[in-house]
C-alpha cells in the first residue's frame, strides 16, 4: 500500500510565505494609498494655484460661472465627479466682496483664523474646509491680492472617489492575490519535499522490512542454540545444530551486506563509469561460475566483443544476480541458458530458465525490495532490488518475459558503445559461490 505524503511541512512553508507576503502588501497598500492621495492633492492645489494666478491678471473671471468640466454647477451638486473651481474676494477685514456665481457659502471663522491672524506667510496656504449645507470638504487656496485676499477651492468628492475606488480594489484583490500565493506556495513546496518525502517513506519502509527480515535468521539461531543447550546429546547433535546455526548466519550476512549496498545507493549513488564491458566475456564467465550450482548452464555469445559502458563490477553483479535466480528456480535438474544479443544500437544480456516462470501478476513488483513472487528459495528478497539499481544508473531497460525453455526470460538491453581497452571483469570465487539474489526481489 503507497503511503500517502503529510503536506504538513509544506502548509507551514506556505503559510510563512503567505504571511510575509500579506505584510508586504498591506504596507504596499498603505504606501500607494499615500502617494495617490498625495498625487490628487498636488494636482489639485496646482489647479486652484493656476485659477488664482488667471484671477490676478483679469479680476473679470472673479463674476464668472465656476470653471471645470460641466459648465456651472449649483450650489447643491457638490458631489459631482467632475468637480468646479470655485473662486472668493475678501477685503482685508474678511469680508467676502465677490465671488462665482454658485458658491457655497465660507465660513467667517476661516478669515477670522487664517486670514487676519497671520502675515504674509499665508500667502499660498491650501487648506481643507467643510462648505454647504452638507459640509462637502473643499480643498482651499489662499492669495495675497492687492485689495484683500482671493480664495479658490475645488471639491475633494471626486478625489474621495477615486481613493474609495482604490481601497476597495485592494481590499477585493488581497485576499485573492494572498489565496493565489497560498496555493501557488503550497504547490511548489509539495514538489519540492516531494523527493525528500519520497526518501523518508523509502527510509520507513526500508528500515521495517529489514527489521523483519533480520528478524527471522535471528530467531532461528537463537531457537536452535536454546535447542541444542537445552538437554545433552552427541557430537552428531550438536554439529547438525551449529551447522543449521551456519546456515541461518551465511543467510544472515548476505542479507546485511545486500542491506549496506542499497543504503549506500539510495544515499549516495556513485555515477557509472565509462568503462567498456564485454556483455560476451562477461557472459561466459558467468557460466562457467555457476556450472557447478546444480542446473544445466550454457552461454550462448557471439565471436567478437559486444560492449556496453558501465562499471564492470557493476554489471558482473547484475550478471550474477540474474543467474542465481535462473538456477534457483530451474532447480537441480533444469536448464538456464544466458545469451547477448545485438540489435541495432542496442545489445541485450538474457537470462532464461525452465523453472515455474514469473506470473504476470507479479511482474508489476519484481523489482521491490524484500519481495518474493514465491516462497521457493531461501533468498533475501533483495536481489533483484539491486540488480534494478544498477540497470537504472547504468541506462538500462529490463524485459521480463516467457523463455522458451519454459521458464522465465530477463533480458536487460543497453547502448551499444564504439570498441577500445577493455578492463577485463574478475569476479571473485566468493561471489561465485554465495547466493546473489532471487526472483521477485
Amino acid at each position: 500500500m503507497k503511503a500517502r505524503m503529510h503536506p504538513g511541512p509544506a502548509v507551514k512553508v506556505a503559510a510563512v510565505a503567505t504571511a510575509v507576503l500579506a505584510v508586504a502588501y498591506v504596507a504596499a497598500v498603505i504606501v500607494l494609498n499615500l502617494v495617490v492621495g498625495a498625487h490628487l492633492t498636488g494636482q489639485g492645489e496646482a489647479r486652484l494655484a493656476d485659477r488664482l494666478s488667471d484671477v490676478r491678471r483679469d479680476p473679470s473671471q472673479l463674476t464668472q460661472p465656476a470653471s471645470g468640466p460641466g459648465g456651472r454647477r449649483e450650489s447643491d451638486d457638490l458631489d459631482a465627479d467632475s468637480a468646479p473651481v470655485y473662486l472668493w474676494a475678501a477685503d482685508a477685514a474678511g469680508t467676502v466682496t465677490a465671488h462665482s456665481p454658485g458658491v457655497p457659502s465660507l465660513p467667517a471663522s476661516l478669515f477670522r483664523s487664517t486670514l487676519l491672524a497671520g502675515d504674509e506667510a499665508r500667502n499660498g496656504l491650501a487648506l481643507t474646509a467643510g462648505l454647504g449645507p452638507r459640509d462637502t470638504q473643499f480643498l482651499l487656496r489662499i492669495a495675497r491680492n492687492d485689495s484683500g485676499w482671493l480664495v479658490a477651492g475645488q471639491s475633494l468628492a471626486g478625489d474621495a472617489h477615486t481613493q474609495n475606488l482604490l481601497r476597495n480594489a485592494e481590499i477585493i484583490a488581497g485576499p485573492l492575490v494572498l489565496a493565489a500565493i497560498f496555493f501557488a506556495s503550497l504547490v511548489v513546496g509539495l514538489r519540492a519535499l516531494a523527493p525528500a518525502e519520497q526518501s523518508r517513506r523509502r527510509q520507513l519502509e526500508f528500515t521495517a522490512d529489514a527489521s523483519h527480515e533480520l528478524r527471522t535468521p535471528l530467531a532461528v539461531i537463537r531457537a536452535e542454540a536454546d535447542v541444542a543447550l537445552a538437554a545433552p546429546r552427541d557430537a552428531d547433535g550438536y554439529r547438525d545444530a551449529l551447522t543449521r546455526i551456519q546456515g541461518e548466519t551465511q543467510r544472515l550476512r548476505q542479507l546485511v551486506e545486500d542491506l549496506l549496498w542499497l543504503a549506500r545507493f539510495d544515499s549516495r549513488p556513485p555515477p557509472p563509469g565509462d568503462e567498456p564491458v564485454d556483455l560476451a566475456t562477461l557472459a561466459q564467465a558467468c557460466a562457467d561460475r555457476f556450472r557447478s550450482v546444480g542446473p544445466v548452464v550454457t552461454a550462448d555469445t557471439q565471436d567478437t566483443p559486444v560492449l556496453i559502458s558501465a562499471p564492470p563490477e557493476w554489471i558482473d553483479r547484475l550478471a550474477g544476480v540474474l543467474v542465481d535466480n535462473a538456477c534457483r528456480y530451474a532447480g537441480p535438474e533444469g536448464q538456464v541458458r544466458i545469451r547477448v544479443l545485438a540489435h541495432g544500437s542496442r545489445v541485450s544480456l538474457i537470462v532464461e530458465d525452465s523453472g515455474p516462470g514469473i506470473p504476470a501478476a507479479e511482474r508489476s513488483r519484481l523489482f521491490d525490495r524484500f519481495h518474493r513472487a514465491t516462497e521457493h528459495g531461501a533468498g533475501t528478497g533483495l536481489g533483484l532490488a539491486i540488480g534494478d539499481s544498477i540497470v537504472r544508473s547504468t541506462g538500462g531497460r529490463w524485459q521480463v518475459g516467457e523463455s522458451g525453455l519454459g521458464g522465465a526470460s530477463m533480458s536487460v538491453s543497453w547502448k551499444h558503445t564504439q570498441p577500445r581497452a577493455i578492463r577485463p571483469v574478475e569476479p571473485s570465487a566468493e561471489r561465485g559461490v554465495r547466493p546473489f539474489g532471487e526472483r521477485g526481489t
